[in-house]
């Protein structure tokens, strides 16, 4: 796990970018440059730690920076007879672009995004793996281009201007869209794309090189025992590989879920061992009981960490900050202090991330598998309209009247607010108080939106698909890079495996959704490793007081940030209605409020703390 940076036709400052990435590398930086070409590569050492200093050559043809880990880089090296002269898996991706050019990232397992240099052809091959769990960002003008894994580096190897129109889709989605960030001339690479960079004409191709539509787009005939089976097998390899795949020792985080549940199982298979990390602290629930029958059961190394928030005041404006772009996602916060104290104890750590997209987790699909929401319906949207009008306000997210109320929302609603309702649910219901009234912002997500609504898909597995390609790369797995990386830790998420990708969306949707029961045939798989009190508890994830936080212990610096006239929200959102939302004069749900609330703070410190400041 790294970080890289570079450039065409600029010069950077080195010290600029230890300074803003130094923590994705810190035992070793080095860089290259070669005529108007700049590579900069900065190592948290974790595979063939004596030999894998990058950049890396081949000979004079080829130079490479990578980010990430190839998992199944020794069984590639066997099945095309590379010969290698490391051990590391990135000589392992400049030799099979030796071979196949940009032809080999079907047969990768791994999280990455890499740059390699190709001389010959004068040429940057740029490729990012399928789920997005590493990030790439670059500029581009026409005249320079440059790039970076962190969004705060970047910003020091050129200027940038923010991108109105952008915030507006952070504001309804929670996250910025797809390839779209904070920043005009500024783009994330896509998960599963590659760029073509020439480097004398700066001219630039992208190939979608992997989509998970292909794969809903397919139904298998497999039997929900023969899933299961096949799960438990993939399951086995992706841990099998994600364990060899270092030279230092691997943990696991471990909650009181299934997902976490089922790969300490199965690591402790592969190795005796394995420590384990749980946190417990005061909420309305608390999984360390839980997760702590696992522990026993498997006889793990198991420490139970207690989060305190008594310095939450002090740290926000920084865990905020560390993202590079306004981040709605609060449980950044639990993800932060986590990583930080587990990485005291080991470097590399295994979770659960990308279960619930894959498998079902969300109570959210449960009435998607029933009926597809997205089909247009006037007789059901005008009743739930009409139902939803006179139905009291939800307060409380988890009660069954919070779902018939999402439920009702849901119906009513129509084309892409179908989706923003069923997930985000942000502004919904209160978009007239944005600027933004004719929503062209929301093109990008449409033109996306429409093409997989044409499909013939059903509605779980739409919804699923959506998901896949927006919360998780936008957010999750944006949310726990940084949270991770920012304590110099690396997070590894066996159930993104390439082969549990691209046979899961394969499988009956009656085996992820069976009646109310989400991810039905991961709960088949945990009977026969965990005990039976983790097997039907609801997801829950962490449990963020964020009401309690907004209205208490961050009551001050919310305030201070979204009182007055002279904020950045101001050129998005009208002013009297935050300022009503602040002294509770709008009629609108508790969480809804503090959701919101949340939403333009968190935008409010990126505006003063990473923009203006830095």
């Amino acid at each position: 796990m790294c970080g890289i940076a570079g450039a065409i036709n600029i010069s950077f400052s080195y010290p600029e970018a230890i300074r803003t990435m130094g923590h994705r590398g810190p035992d070793e930086q080095n860089s290259y440059r070669d005529k108007n070409i700049d590579l900069f590569h900065l190592r948290l050492s974790i595979l063939d730690i004596s030999c894998g200093k990058q950049p890396m050559h081949l000979g004079e043809k080829y130079t490479i920076i990578f980010n990430g880990e190839i998992y199944n880089h020794q069984e590639l090296r066997a099945k095309f007879n590379l010969n290698p002269k490391t051990a590391s898996d990135t000589e392992t991706l400049l030799l099979l672009y030796e071979r196949f050019g940009t032809g080999f990232l079907d047969s990768i397992d791994g999280m990455f995004a890499f740059v390699i240099y190709d001389k010959i052809k004068n040429q940057l091959f740029i490729a990012r793996d399928r789920a997005g769990k590493k990030p790439f960002y670059y500029f581009f003008d026409h005249k320079k281009f440059a790039f970076a894994s962190e969004l705060n580096c970047l910003k020091t190897m050129t200027r940038l201007e923010i991108e109105p129109s952008h915030f507006y889709q952070y504001l309804r989605l929670g996250s910025f869209y797809g390839r779209h960030t904070p920043y005009k001339n500024v783009t994330e690479l896509r998960a599963g794309s590659f760029l073509i960079v020439d480097c004398k004409t700066l001219s630039i191709k992208e190939t979608r090189w992997w989509n998970i539509n292909k794969f809903y787009q397919t139904t298998s005939t497999d039997t929900i025992d023969e899933c299961i089976e096949k799960t438990d097998q993939m399951l086995h390899v992706a841990i099998k590989r994600r364990l060899e795949s270092s030279d230092l020792e691997v943990g696991s985080f471990l909650s009181g879920g299934i997902d976490s549940g089922l790969v300490v199982a199965i690591a402790k298979q592969y190795q005796p061992n394995l420590k384990t990390f749980t946190i417990s602290f005061e909420g309305e629930y608390d999984e360390a009981p839980l997760a702590a029958l696992v522990a026993k059961k498997y006889y793990t190394k198991h420490t139970e960490i207690k989060l305190s928030f008594d310095n939450l005041k002090n740290d926000i404006e920084k865990i905020l900050s560390n993202y590079g772009e306004p981040f709605y996602d609060s449980s950044i916060i639990p993800s932060y202090y986590v990583s930080r104290e587990a990485k005291k104890y080991v470097t590399v750590i295994l979770n659960g991330d990308g279960a619930d997209e894959l498998f079902g987790g969300y109570r959210r699909y449960v009435p998607f598998s029933k009926y597809d929401f997205f089909k247009s319906n006037r007789l059901v949207k005008t009743s739930a309209s009409l139902l939803r009008k006179i139905m009291p306000l939800a307060h409380n997210k988890k009660s069954v009247y919070n779902y018939l109320y999402r439920l009702a929302s849901l119906a009513s609603s129509s084309d892409l607010e179908i989706y923003f309702s069923a997930g985000s649910d942000i502004f919904e219901g209160f978009q007239h108080q944005l600027k933004n009234v004719d929503e062209s912002y929301l093109q990008p997500l449409k033109n996306d939106f429409e093409k997989i609504l044409q499909t013939r898909l059903s509605g779980l597995r739409k919804i699923m698909n959506l998901d896949f390609d927006t919360v998780l790369p936008d957010d999750f797995l944006v949310k726990m890079d940084i949270a991770t990386m920012s304590n110099s830790q690396e997070g590894r998420s066996p159930f993104l495996c390439r082969e549990l990708l691209e046979y899961i969306p394969t499988i009956n949707d009656r085996f992820k959704i069976n009646g109310k029961t989400t991810k039905y045939m991961l709960r088949q798989l945990a009977g026969k490793y965990l005990p039976e009190q983790l097997i039907n508890q609801p997801k829950r994830g962490f449990e963020i007081p964020l009401k309690k936080w907004v209205d208490n212990e961050l009551k001050e610096i919310v305030f201070d940030y979204l009182a007055g006239k002279n904020n950045f929200y101001n050129n998005f959102v009208k002013g009297n209605f935050v300022t009503d939302l602040l002294e509770k004069k709008i009629r609108i749900a508790d969480e809804k409020r503090a959701k919101i609330l949340w939403t333009l703070f968190s935008m409010e410190v990126w505006s003063k703390k990473v923009y203006h400041e830095s």
